[in-house]
């Protein structure tokens, strides 16, 4: 690392003394117009960065607005009746019941579950899928004190592979949101 280092060291000595040495075969005046090239670029560049920051703080404030708006509406409860026995199979309705040595079996079949629709949900099937998640770990709360360490950490997997699933679709739904006019001409 030092050897590295070291050589990069010289490596930009000897860049800035060639600088240098260009430097002074030109004039004053000469180097006022590049300075000035220079500095009407990096305004430029700073008004674009500026206009692409406020679009997508725009653009962002519209997803979240969209967002809170679909999340105020509540759930059907047949609906959800639905999304629980899709995704929860044979553990559907049987959340009450769950002992410690069974709770495992809700959260792989709603992994499973989620992994085979995900790609297919709108942001409103996922709503859906929340609250069948927080269900089961509501389940999970009666049963945790009596749940054997080897169990909570699969419990903890599963938990962090069904959020890690929710932020990928929330991260793809923004990113598609605050897309430039460019970008989203080309898709």
């Amino acid at each position: 690392m030092k050897t590295f280092f070291s050589l990069s060291t010289h490596a930009l000595a000897l860049g800035a003394l060639a600088g240098l040495l260009t430097a002074c075969d030109s004039t004053p005046r000469e180097r006022q117009a590049v300075v000035r090239e220079q500095s009407r670029k990096l305004d430029t560049l700073a008004r674009q960065g500026a206009h692409t920051l406020a679009r997508l703080g725009r653009q962002t404030a519209q997803y979240d607005a969209a967002n809170r708006a679909r999340r105020a509406e509540p759930l059907s409860p047949a609906r959800k009746k639905i999304f629980t026995a899709n995704l929860l199979g044979p553990y559907a309705g049987h959340l009450d019941a769950m002992m410690p040595a069974t709770i495992g079996g809700p959260y792989q079949q709603l992994l499973q579950q989620t992994r085979a629709r995900r790609q297919a949900w709108t942001d409103r099937d996922w709503d859906y899928a929340r609250a069948v998640y927080a269900d089961v770990n509501i389940a999970l709360a009666r049963v945790r004190l009596d749940l054997p360490a080897r169990d909570e950490l699969r419990v903890r997997a599963w938990q962090a592979e069904f959020v890690a699933l929710q932020a990928g679709h929330t991260a793809a739904e923004l990113h598609a949101a605050t897309r430039g006019p460019a970008a989203a001409a080309r898709h």
